[in-house]
């Protein structure tokens, strides 16, 4: 299984991840929010996860370091502020997020499922490779930052 690590981008996981919820959906029942209230807590989720994801992907633009989820090796820069003081990971909590949207849109509980699933696998898989060259690279001052600001939220 390590094999796994930092091999897929988290992107892709998402993208499973709501084709399984999708699937889930389509062979369970609803739970019958209905309209009125399905739409706009999802469309309100999905910005708010689409905000997550922009404000992390400009911090990390801003300090010029690397976006790219499979070489984290190439970091040129701890990025502290702004979103990153909320969350260390506030992409993959953007991606949470707009999953969250998609169930809740499908109106199907075995859909968060997938949810479930995408947090399990970016935590083992991305996550805690990224952290540990993190703390090879920056020693010290992301030990501080990782026990002042959460993994998620």
């Amino acid at each position: 299984m390590a094999t796994l690590a930092l091999k897929i981008p988290p992107p892709v996981i998402a993208l499973l991840c709501a084709g399984a919820m999708y699937a889930l959906a389509e062979t369970t029942l609803p739970y019958g929010l209905g309209p009125a209230w399905t739409l706009p807590a999802a469309i309100t989720l999905a910005v708010i996860g689409i905000g997550f994801d922009l404000a992390g992907l400009m911090a990390f633009r801003r300090h010029r370091t690397t976006i790219n989820p499979l070489h984290p090796e190439k970091t040129s820069s701890l990025v502290t502020g702004g979103i990153y003081r909320i969350s260390r990971n506030p992409m993959y909590v953007g991606m949470a997020l707009l999953l969250l949207a998609w169930a809740v849109y499908l109106e199907s509980p075995a859909a968060l499922l997938g949810i479930g699933a995408f947090i399990a696998y970016i935590t083992h898989f991305q996550i805690k490779p990224e952290e540990s060259l993190l703390s090879q690279h920056f020693g010290a001052e992301f030990e501080t930052y990782r026990q002042r600001v959460r993994r998620w939220l």
